[in-house]
């Protein structure tokens, strides 16, 4: 049981660090525009799914 505890800590972790990330890409694009305007909505898709991945495993550890 430890097992799965410890491995649903470290994949939150994990899905808490790229969503950071997907963050920090986002408000590094934002100071560039007009620069690169062309990948708003990539970057923006990005970190939309980072964070819903992130919010979903949360979600599921809590119903745990």
């Amino acid at each position: 049981m430890s097992t799965d505890a410890d491995e649903l800590k470290a994949r939150l972790k994990k899905l808490n660090a790229q969503a950071t990330q997907a963050k920090m890409d986002l408000h590094d694009l934002s100071e560039e525009l007009p620069t690169n305007w062309e990948n708003i909505l990539a970057v923006a898709q990005r970190c939309h799914d980072a964070h819903a991945a992130l919010m979903a495993a949360r979600a599921a550890a809590a119903a745990a």
